[in-house]
């Protein structure tokens, strides 16, 4: 092993190692990575930024702007409104959002399918009396296998079919994915709508209603010409359980009281410890004349004379939440709104609220400014969890956005323009027609997806060039040694499949595939099956909610713990691999 290879070798140790931690954002990671790969002179400088204009990159951010048009157009509108029906089975509800968002997802980034129809599923399950968590994690799975139909659907097969390009001199088309990962897709959705829904373990009584998954712990203060000054707080119970609310504490000057406090005579000031839904707390406030926490970020927002109004939202990997606070993000004095409470995995956060760091998953409550919610939920890179109430630009427009983006589909399809040309097309013609406004034109695209792809891609280079991957393709075949060719193909799509798993997808792929063309190359067979295998493995992440972008998104609405994912994950993946095997050694035999 040559320095360099083990200098690289260490970089992506530590990178995955990072990344399994999780307590630094994988953008800044794979950046850091970068930096330390030019100065340890593993990686060129004349390089060290090439991966920021590598057509894979690009067609990731321009996938997002055309999604994003896709939806404010009113185009996924049409088929998301008629969806929801709270008298359907439950299977049927599944079959149905299942099949939408596997289509969706084929043609938009897979995050942008499920953030639609989240809040769709959301609400069809409030309307039936049912959990969410009963639907979301089969939608959440039905959008990440429909991306694998097609070269847009997820950045995997955006990142092969550009390492195809480089490596082989010509890219994987639009539909070239299709008979594998359609087949996969097919199965896949089969098997969650019949089966595997049913596998998700129940929900117990605090998080089996639908309307308890949106449980906060919020905190409202007794003000100083409250009636209730001079009671004790037991006093209070009786119209706690008129309007379902559970009074759990008592802050006073700073120090949180739980069971003692509930013959504590109330005081001026005293903040309240609750445990209630939206409405809930709503009522509860009003009936009491309390008020809340943040008493002069209230009278702020209530002294503005349009009113306000309560949104629940739940946190993305990206949000400028993650890992902060309230108060250290400036929620209160940047957006003019005031956090009320956190529910984490089904179960409400007791901790003070405003200074609890926020993670990934989360839904919370927030009281703001009337119709300012959709402009605090972009601002906080969250997703709304009720009505979606986003804009929507004219409906005369939306087969001007259709065709738009159809024609350029098709162009790209018969070889008549290069993708990412067509793509961009697309977004210039979205802009023009003010169906994506330019103030909003890069707000749409994810930047640490891209800060990511950028400092993966040219220490995925370097540790080609290095001859790291072909070392790593010679252990494997080593450890296969004398098996055919097609249990090869098998054992690497579950070495790639089981990384994407616990790591980011798009930084197993950069790793994964040239080591496929490598093993393909040693064993003298055509590539384009190991690269296949590594396409569909790589966007099979169903394990855990770490693995894809989709999983984290539901564990809050859902309810879930870590361990539910694997339950109906796991037969899930071994059904991948047993009908992808056959199908891409049919249509690309070795």
């Amino acid at each position: 092993m040559t320095q360099d290879q083990i200098i690289l070798f260490s970089l992506f140790g530590a990178v995955f190692a990072l990344l399994l931690w999780g307590r630094f954002r994988y953008d800044i990671v794979a950046f850091s990575a970068l930096v330390a790969g030019v100065m340890l002179g593993v990686v060129p400088e004349k390089e060290a930024f090439s991966g920021f204009g590598h057509p894979a990159t690009l067609v990731v951010a321009l996938v997002l702007v055309v999604s994003a048009g896709l939806v404010r157009s009113g185009a996924v509108f049409l088929i998301t409104r008629t969806l929801v029906d709270a008298s359907r089975s439950l299977g049927a509800h599944i079959a149905l959002m299942g099949a939408v968002g596997g289509i969706l997802s084929a043609f938009m980034n897979n995050v942008a399918a499920l953030a639609l129809l989240m809040p769709v599923d959301i609400q069809t399950a409030r309307k039936a009396g049912r959990s969410p968590g009963l639907s979301l994690m089969p939608l959440s799975f039905a959008t990440i296998l429909g991306g694998m139909v097609t070269l847009i659907g997820t950045p995997p097969n955006i990142i092969i079919a550009a390492i195809r390009e480089e490596s082989l001199g010509a890219p994987f088309k639009m539909f070239d994915f299709a008979p594998v990962g359609g087949i996969a897709a097919i199965a896949g959705l089969t098997f969650v709508a019949l089966v595997g829904w049913r596998l998700i373990p129940a929900r117990d009584d605090k998080g089996s209603a639908a309307e308890d998954l949106s449980q906060y712990i919020a905190e409202l203060t007794v003000p100083d010409d409250s009636k209730h000054i001079g009671k004790r707080l037991a006093e209070l119970d009786k119209d706690a359980e008129k309007t379902d609310v559970a009074v759990i504490g008592l802050i006073r000057d700073g120090k949180r009281r739980y069971g003692q406090a509930r013959n504590a005579t109330l005081r001026a000031g005293d903040t309240l410890v609750l445990e209630a839904t939206p409405d809930a707390l709503d009522e509860f406030r009003t009936a009491l004349d309390l008020a809340l926490s943040d008493t002069e970020r209230t009278e702020r927002l209530t002294a503005g004379g349009d009113g306000v109004e309560v949104i629940e939202i739940v946190v993305t990997e990206t949000s400028r939440l993650v890992d902060r606070t309230a108060e250290t993000v400036g929620l209160a004095w940047r957006q003019n709104a005031v956090l009320m409470g956190i529910s984490r995995n089904g179960q409400a956060v007791k901790n003070q609220i405003r200074k609890t760091p926020i993670r990934a998953g989360d839904i919370l409550l927030l009281l703001v400014p009337r119709d300012t919610g959709p402009d605090v939920t972009v601002w906080l890179g969250c997703l709304p969890l009720a009505d979606r109430g986003l804009a929507v630009t004219e409906n005369s427009k939306v087969w001007m956005a259709i065709g738009m983006f159809a024609g350029a589909v098709a162009a790209a399809s018969f070889g008549l323009i290069y993708l990412p040309i067509a793509l961009g097309l697309v977004v210039v013609a979205y802009v023009l027609t003010k169906i994506v406004p330019l103030s909003e034109l890069y707000t749409h695209i994810e930047w640490p997806v891209i800060v990511l792809l950028g400092s993966m891609i040219p220490l995925g280079a370097a540790l080609e060039a290095s001859g790291g991957t072909e070392l790593i393709s010679g252990k494997l075949i080593g450890w296969t040694d004398g098996l055919p060719a097609w249990v090869i193909l098998t054992v690497l799509m579950i070495v790639t499949m089981t990384l994407s798993d616990v790591l980011n997808n798009t930084a197993t792929t950069i790793v994964a595939a040239p080591v496929g063309i490598q093993m393909a190359q040693t064993l003298d067979v055509s590539p384009d099956p190991f690269l296949m295998a590594v396409a569909v493995a790589a966007s099979s992440a169903f394990l855990t909610p770490i693995g894809h972008k989709n999983n984290t998104l539901i564990l809050g609405p859902g309810g879930y713990s870590f361990g539910d994912y694997w339950r109906i994950g796991l037969p899930l993946e071994i059904i991948v691999v047993a009908v992808s095997i056959p199908a891409i050694l049919v249509f690309w035999p070795l």
